[in-house]
């Protein structure tokens, strides 16, 4: 199978702090993967630096898509070509509608206008099946949504969207049982009806229930240190992540963990 997404030892910084230590991640068309890891890895920073956040600087490595090197290209280029990031706290964007903003992205991305009434019939059915109340498409994009509307105005814009690939970070936490319910419903019916690929970066596992993962990668000190089926996410639940751990004064020269995070 052909890779969709390439990144080849991506090196990573905020500022003067060194976050992603060599990266390497070859994302399948169509395929799962997870991301998992304690907190300060480097997750969130890796979904940044793929979808162009210029507050992310790469001081190394590559990133490709499609074939394509977008290292270092700008995030509407990047959204455009198909691929979605849907971010962790949501921002709030007066002056906007819900609506106008998702029938902007879908011209901007297809470079064709839509007929509105083929849009706001496509939109209502969509916020239908996440139980959204269709009167938040009028409303200012995120303003005053409760963290549960929020990640629900995400998985409607990966609905419409229909991205190639998307990056889910952390899409269900802060969320009760039944949103995240919703929001899991939306993640598979965007498999159902795009069959695209996904980054799922998460502590938790409540969102992979109806999904069938491919792997999972287990991220520490900004390093990928080990690799797995959907196995090593029930193991992560069980066990936690203490031996992925290498602490600085480990002198075990064998340790595998150590030997990843000085390559």
């Amino acid at each position: 199978m052909s890779a969709l997404l390439e990144i080849r030892q991506l090196h990573a910084k905020v500022e003067d702090t060194e976050i992603l230590n060599g990266i390497d991640l070859t994302i399948g068309k169509g395929e799962v993967h997870v991301i998992m890891g304690p907190n300060g890895a480097g997750k969130s920073t890796l979904g940044s630096c793929i979808i162009g956040d210029p507050r992310y600087i790469k001081t190394g490595g590559q990133i490709l898509f499609k074939g394509e090197d977008i290292t270092d290209e700008a995030t509407d280029k990047i959204s455009r070509m198909g691929l979605f990031l849907s971010f962790q706290n949501p921002i709030e964007v007066p002056g906007i509608t819900l609506a106008n903003f998702i029938r902007t992205a879908l011209e901007l991305k297809t470079g064709e206008r839509i007929r509105m009434w083929d849009f706001r019939k496509e939109l209502e059915k969509t916020m239908k099946l996440l139980n959204m109340d269709t009167a938040y498409a009028d409303r200012d994009l995120n303003v005053g949504f409760s963290g549960g509307e929020k990640k629900k105005a995400e998985i409607l814009q990966l609905l419409m969207l229909k991205p190639d690939l998307a990056i889910l970070d952390e899409t269900d936490s802060g969320l009760d049982v039944d949103a995240v319910h919703i929001v899991s419903k939306g993640v598979e019916e965007y498999k159902k009806q795009v069959g695209g690929a996904l980054i799922i970066i998460t502590h938790s596992t409540r969102i992979l229930e109806a999904l069938k993962v491919d792997k999972t990668h287990v991220l520490v000190d900004g390093k990928i240190v080990d690799d797995g089926d959907a196995s090593l996410v029930d193991e992560i639940n069980d066990k936690g992540f203490e031996r992925f751990m290498c602490c600085e004064d480990c002198k075990n020269e064998d340790c595998e963990v150590k030997k990843k995070l000085k390559a």
